[in-house]
């Protein structure tokens, strides 16, 4: 049961965490359990953090994907 919540999770996610674990070279469990526990401490305000992160990721994605070349024209 936990196994299938742990990758519903991992599949519905915008890819933040996998992004900036890439980034700084760690786990992915790492960061989101830095997410959770300082959503606690300080909040809700990485919440918000997290969110605008998906943002300008998922606005970078489109960006590169809308980009043509030289030659596509």
């Amino acid at each position: 049961m936990f196994q299938r919540i742990i990758t519903f999770f991992e599949r519905q996610s915008f890819g933040v965490s996998t992004y900036l674990a890439e980034k700084f070279n760690m786990q992915t469990s790492k960061v989101r359990l830095f997410f959770i526990y300082s959503s606690f401490i300080a909040v809700g305000l990485p919440i918000l953090c997290y969110l605008l992160a998906a943002l300008m990721l998922d606005i970078r994605k489109y960006m590169r994907k809308s980009k043509t070349g030289l030659w596509d024209i």
